[in-house]
């Protein structure tokens, strides 16, 4: 289990073990979530764009146009409410 050392000005350096797995660049920020049992959960506060591209290819599909996005969404909007005219 990775372990940390904590310096007389309160910082610590984040084993690279844990960096790695937490995919935590220079610069990153992170979250501390204290839980009512006292654990600490440490999380990344946001992700850099990059690491999205892909996230929701599906292989086979081909891209889908914003254009196409806001016209079925309309569509949906429009059988779930009503056509509002």
């Amino acid at each position: 289990m990775p372990e940390a050392t904590l310096t007389t000005k309160g910082q610590v350096t984040i084993p690279k073990a844990v960096r790695d797995h937490l995919r935590l660049e220079t610069g990153a920020r992170l979250d501390f979530v204290i839980e009512d049992d006292g654990t600490v959960v440490v999380k990344p506060v946001t992700r850099h764009v990059r690491e999205l591209a892909g996230l929701l290819h599906r292989p086979g599909r081909r891209p889908v146009s914003i254009r196409a996005m806001d016209e079925a969404i309309g569509t949906h909007l429009g059988r779930r409410f009503g056509r509002r005219r």
